[in-house]
């Protein structure tokens, strides 16, 4: 085991302390699960290094083919937006968002209409930022999650099939609302603010539901396990000929199943949608 890591196996929770700096001295890691920080404007929370099983158990009602667990070791903690990535936050970086907001409108809501280069250059941006102004140290980096993280986080310590236990309503999670009549640009009628559900043990919220969020993997039918996954390597091939990443969360039409924490979907980097919008890492490489 790592000496400090959380082992989530049996939902045990020891923190590693920290030793990397950024400029000024002041600690870059966390020191305990869920700890916050903010970095360039975003609320970020710590997730620390671990095991866990990744996926779902074979009784796990709504389980997909692609859900087989595997034992993933995460070697290096890592800071994950506490939201998802907002509307005014995009702003704020890049500029105009590309897409009529037709679900859900405000400086507080969650991004869409983001395509995968799109979420990509947003946090090459960021980067570039929170490096300039010593809020990053030297290898600090903004990215998306890989699955493996993005499980990791979105589980925070938990075995079940959500961070909540093994059901889920709209009492903890935006979902299912219907698309017949909405969304309709109205706030509320669709997406949420961020953050107007509960937050899971490590001050995640909406990691089910409200918006599916893009993740770094490319997708494989098989879940990548082993040590500090990241697929990089394209996986078979779509029926046109393309290839797809991950989208991970599950959505505001969506139902429970669809939200659960192994749940993984394609989606083709291009693409684009009313639904999906993404949350991002800072890592040490």
């Amino acid at each position: 085991m790592l000496a400090g890591a959380v082992l989530v196996f049996g939902c045990r929770h020891e923190v590693v302390q920290s030793t990397a700096t950024a400029e000024g001295g002041k600690s870059f890691q966390g020191s305990r699960s869920g700890e916050e920080r903010k970095v360039n404007g975003l609320k970020l929370c710590w997730c620390p290094p671990g095991r866990f099983l990744m996926g779902s158990p074979p009784d796990e009602p709504g389980r997909r083919a692609d859900e087989a667990q595997v034992e993933v070791t995460l070697t290096k903690g890592f800071w994950m937006g506490k939201y998802e990535v907002t509307q005014g936050e995009w702003k704020r970086v890049m500029g105009a968002i590309p897409g009529k907001l037709i679900a859900g409108e405000g400086d507080d809501f969650p991004v869409y209409w983001i395509n995968y280069a799109e979420a990509e250059e947003f946090c090459r941006r960021m980067t570039e930022r929170a490096s300039s102004s010593g809020e990053l140290p030297a290898g600090g980096e903004f990215r998306l999650p890989t699955e493996a993280q993005w499980e990791y986080a979105c589980r925070a310590g938990t075995t079940t099939a959500f961070s909540f236990g093994d059901a889920l309503t709209d009492r903890e999670a935006n979902i299912g609302k219907p698309y017949d009549g909405t969304p309709d640009g109205t706030p509320g009628t669709a997406a949420s603010k961020v953050g107007s559900y509960p937050a899971n043990a490590w001050g995640l919220h909406d990691m089910h539901g409200n918006e599916f969020e893009w993740c770094r993997d490319w997708y494989h039918a098989m879940l990548p396990g082993g040590i500090d996954p990241d697929v990089q390597v394209q996986g078979v091939p779509n029926r046109d000929g393309t290839y797809s990443r991950v989208r991970r969360g599950g959505a505001w039409m969506d139902s429970p199943a669809f939200c659960r924490s192994s749940m993984r979907l394609r989606y083709e980097p291009p693409r684009r949608a009313d639904h999906i919008g993404f949350r991002v890492v800072v890592v040490e490489l």
